[in-house]
């Protein structure tokens, strides 16, 4: 189970200064995946997605609308009219 997998390679960060301290880094998709087979975890794009939909599934209608304005209001500089 790859989602499984996922979990238990960022509970890792709290053991792992090293790998806490690149996490905490932006990075990008491959580089996140290629983190993660370097501790050993084969993980692939669909298992980042299946996290990412389990996260806002379990949220409340309010806390995504919440999350969807900060994300918004950059664009907004874009937006001229």
């Amino acid at each position: 189970m790859a989602l499984a997998d996922l979990d238990r390679f960022l509970l890792m960060r709290e053991t792992e200064p090293a790998l806490h301290e690149r996490l905490a880094r932006p990075m990008d998709l491959e580089g996140f995946l290629a983190l993660a087979a370097d501790y050993g975890f084969s993980l692939d794009e669909s298992d980042v997605f299946a996290a990412q939909q389990r996260e806002a599934q379990a949220k409340t209608a309010h806390a995504l609308q919440q999350l969807q304005a900060q994300e918004s209001r950059p664009l907004r500089t874009f937006i001229h009219g």
